[in-house]
């Protein structure tokens, strides 16, 4: 389980234990568009209505590297058809951006930092389908 991918459900977990409105439903939305033309989503949300956790939510239940079924079994998403369809079927690589504005120096190396660190972790994941010398996120997802 790394920082950026398949970064597990802990962070979900700790959510769901505190204050938390059901918000699962977006998973089964998220689900039915899969394995179609509109595949691509935009999770938007005004500041401060909960982008994080959102993303959050859905890293935990999409991730392979961990079992989330009963994290979500209970929420609104366990009562769906779609619930186990794609549990914990995917890579995920999850990206804080506000951590990589924190600690830029320069706001020019933020775009050239994270590739550098999210290629990191998939050579270390995928060494035999990542070349030593790509430094190119979308070529090293390929």
């Amino acid at each position: 389980m790394g920082m950026y991918l398949n970064p597990g459900n802990m962070g979900f977990r700790q959510i769901v234990n505190g204050a938390y409105v059901d918000k699962t439903g977006m998973i089964d939305f998220v689900n039915s568009s899969l394995d179609t033309m509109d595949r691509l989503l935009c999770v938007s949300r005004p500041r401060r209505f909960g982008k994080s956790f959102a993303a959050r939510m859905l890293c935990a239940y999409y991730d392979r590297s961990c079992d989330s079924r009963e994290l979500f079994a209970g929420l609104n998403i366990g009562k769906t058809a779609s619930f186990g369809k794609f549990l914990n079927q995917f890579d995920v690589i999850y990206l804080d951006i506000t951590r990589f504005l924190s600690i830029a120096t320069d706001a020019r190396r933020i775009v050239p930092d994270i590739q550098t660190e999210v290629i990191q972790e998939l050579r270390e994941a995928y060494s035999e389908n990542v070349r030593a010398d790509e430094s190119i996120l979308a070529n090293a997802m390929f």
